[in-house]
């Protein structure tokens, strides 16, 4: 796919942003195979640049929950964009590439050692496939007491140890270059404040330049700007202040927990090079899969079909994959069937992306769409475009509308620059 290095592409949302014309970059979580079509469906009609920040929850060297290897994601990508005859640049990027932050790593209590060496090994997984981005996040330490901050200066550390692996496994590839993300918006990260912010920043420059590593300095800081799984009110101010810090640097700030967002229309005028969103888009998938098996049950009045009991599916994949548990309240029932209905509900629709891929899932969804199709023509085609709808409104909050053209005007236009100077 013809694209242009996200490091160039990032460094030109930036000059804009600098010259009044404010953007923000999208970076939307692929957690199933509709939210990624979707995605790539409103970049080729809106020609943006579409970023896919992917966990390793989601795609790692044992297919994740999404079942994709590295290489088997990139290469979905690159089926969905001829299907839509996609030309707008699309950078699949490793979302949160830390120790203990898969989860099967956590579970399985390993030391640091071991899961800084399971981290390494999916860096060169994500690169082998093609990754634009890399994002290092060495701000979980499970050897520390709950709720304990890993020191700052440690965090930096264990930052340029990635680092330094990642280029080590880029040249062995022959890679001509791979754009970083580093930080993390959590509190336990120890981030979370300007001080400690600003003094990460000082020290990871610091460490990359006695590594030698000055080439792999990061172009995205993530930021706490005000938003979390609990708050949806983003803080232009908060994001401002930060971005300051680090675009004498030459980097900008990316927001996470973008989701349901209240103002997200702010984000360009406050400097923010990118934000990502994710959970809200599999609610949409889920939600809608919700009213095409209303649809169903009407339907099966009739008597002239068997209604697949998708939604039925779902909720028992859900529950039986306990990873809803994570969610709970202080307080609430331990046992499913004991919480409120309407809880029971938001807890099934946030824990779907875990299992659409569960092979009783994905019969029920199968024999929904076969239920409708006579009566609606194209059920999976419905639940992508209502996914891109909701992608839409980001893509119109940042001002990202036709910003392929704008931004390779700007790059035309540097070099035309260079040349004359020359």
């Amino acid at each position: 796919m013809g694209k242009p290095e996200l490091r160039k592409l990032v460094r030109e949302v930036k000059d804009l942003q600098d010259q009044g014309t404010p953007l923000t970059l999208l970076a939307v979580c692929p957690n199933s195979d509709a939210v990624l079509e979707a995605a790539i469906k409103v970049a080729a009609r809106s020609a943006t640049p579409m970023l896919f920040a992917a966990t390793l929850n989601q795609v790692d060297r044992d297919g994740g929950y999404t079942r994709w290897t590295p290489k088997e994601y990139v290469t979905r990508m690159q089926k969905l964009a001829q299907k839509h005859n996609c030309d707008s640049p699309l950078y699949p990027c490793l979302d949160h590439g830390g120790p203990w932050l898969k989860d099967a790593h956590a579970k399985a209590n390993l030391g640091l050692d071991e899961a800084m060496g399971e981290v390494k090994k999916s860096l060169s997984a994500c690169l082998e496939a093609g990754y634009d981005l890399l994002h290092i996040d060495p701000t979980v330490d499970r050897t520390l007491a709950r709720g304990e901050p890993l020191d700052v200066g440690t965090v930096a550390e264990r930052t340029v140890e990635l680092i330094e692996h990642a280029e080590s496994e880029r040249t062995r590839l022959g890679l001509s270059t791979v754009a970083y993300e580093v930080g993390t918006e959590e509190v336990a990260g120890g981030l979370a404040n300007f001080e400690s912010f600003e003094r990460f920043v000082v020290l990871l420059r610091k460490a990359l330049a006695e590594h030698d590593l000055m080439q792999a300095w990061p172009i995205f800081i993530v930021g706490k700007v005000g938003t979390d799984l609990h708050t949806t009110l983003f803080d232009p101010e908060v994001a401002a202040k930060l971005r300051s810090i680090v675009a004498p640097y030459g980097s900008l700030i990316k927001g996470h927990y973008t989701d349901w967002v209240d103002n997200p229309e702010v984000y360009p005028r406050s400097g923010m090079g990118g934000a990502n969103v994710g959970p809200e888009f599999t609610a949409v998938e889920a939600e809608s899969l919700r009213t095409l098996s209303e649809y169903e049950t009407a339907l099966a009045r009739s008597g002239s079909i068997t209604p697949s009991l998708f939604y039925e599916s779902l909720t028992a994949a859900v529950v039986e994959s306990e990873r809803w548990r994570k969610w709970l309240h202080p307080g609430e029932p331990e046992e499913f069937e004991k919480l409120a209905g309407q809880r029971r509900e938001w807890l099934v629709t946030s824990g779907a992306r875990y299992v659409w891929t569960v092979p009783a899932v994905v019969e029920a969804r199968e024999r929904l769409y076969d239920n409708l199709r006579p009566v609606m023509g194209d059920p999976h085609g419905w639940v992508v475009e209502r996914i891109a709808t909701s992608i839409e409104n980001y893509v119109k909050a940042f001002r990202l509308f036709g910003s392929v053209e704008l931004l390779e005007t700007g790059e035309a236009k540097k070099a035309q620059r260079h040349s004359v100077d020359g």
